[in-house]
């Protein structure tokens, strides 16, 4: 018998949109077997389909709530199955209650979320019969924190010291749309730019061959230079007006970029390729059985 662990617990909840104790009871009767547990869930009625490793829940939206002072917020991501059920109102529903939860509770850690959700989330998905899960929250605090939500898909907080909320919303909505990876250069790591000479070396192999070291060394420095340009908020020209850079921006408004974090719906999760004609040939072979 393979071992129930609680990561095997995660998959089969999200592959079948079922509760976990219900997850962990069906992996036990199935002796750790994941498929078998799925076809014992589907022969039982519990799920009324499962496409195996097609029902990943890959869409779904981002909601996020500042406090009325500024000083703290909440940042959720909450996935679907499908953009379509992400636009109804029971999912919605089911989104604003969820971040009126975290931030009323001052959640700083999304299983509290998860557990407390749990029969609001098994209704939700016994109604729509899409898979739907909690799956991250982050809580910031700070002088000042302001926020921008583009449509559902993209949501952004940043935090000041000095500003206002509208500063913070606008540099908010620079990030969303250039997505920076670090606040300023002194945040990249050693590994980081590491990698990234690594990378630059290796695609420019044939045009650096028999130059001297000193030539390629400052070819280097200039790509590493470009790279935290790019990667680093306060460095890049803002969104609004190219000729002022994100940091220069705050400074001139007596301000600081402290930290940022944006969710974009569906970002690391790996979805499912689909072949369609191979799907519907299986399914008619299987009825012609």
């Amino acid at each position: 018998m393979a071992e129930i662990t609680a990561a095997l617990v995660k998959e089969l909840r999200e592959r079948t949109g079922q509760g976990m104790m219900d997850c962990k009871k069906a992996l036990t009767a199935a002796g750790g077997d994941i498929e078998k547990a799925i076809d014992d869930m589907r022969a039982a009625g519990a799920i009324k389909a499962a496409k195996k490793a097609g029902n990943i829940a890959a869409e779904g939206s981002i909601a996020v709530k500042v406090a009325d002072d500024n000083k703290s917020a909440v940042i959720l991501e909450v996935n679907s199955q499908t953009d379509f059920l992400a636009l109804q109102d029971d999912f919605k529903n089911f989104v604003a209650a969820s971040i009126e939860k975290a931030f009323a509770d001052q959640l700083a850690d999304v299983a509290p979320l998860i557990a407390a959700q749990e029969p609001a989330r098994e209704a939700l998905v016994s109604k729509c019969g899409e898979n739907v899960n909690i799956r991250r929250l982050t809580r910031v605090e700070g002088d000042v924190v302001g926020s921008y939500l583009h449509g559902h898909r993209i949501g952004v907080v940043v935090t000041l010291k000095g500003g206002n909320a509208e500063l913070a919303k606008e540099i908010a909505m620079h990030v969303a749309a250039s997505n920076p990876q670090f606040v300023s250069a002194a945040e990249v790591s050693a590994e980081a730019v590491a990698k990234e000479k690594e990378i630059f070396l290796a695609l420019n192999a044939d045009k650096i061959a028999g130059k001297p070291e000193n030539i390629v060394e400052n070819m280097v420095k200039g790509r590493i230079a470009k790279f935290l340009a790019e990667a680093s908020l306060v460095e890049q020209p803002f969104v609004k007006n190219p000729d002022v850079k994100v940091g220069e921006l705050a400074k001139q408004a007596g301000a600081e970029v402290v930290s940022f974090v944006r969710y974009e719906v569906g970002e690391g999760i790996e979805k499912a390729e689909v072949d369609f004609a191979a799907e519907v040939a299986a399914q008619v072979a299987a009825s012609q059985q």
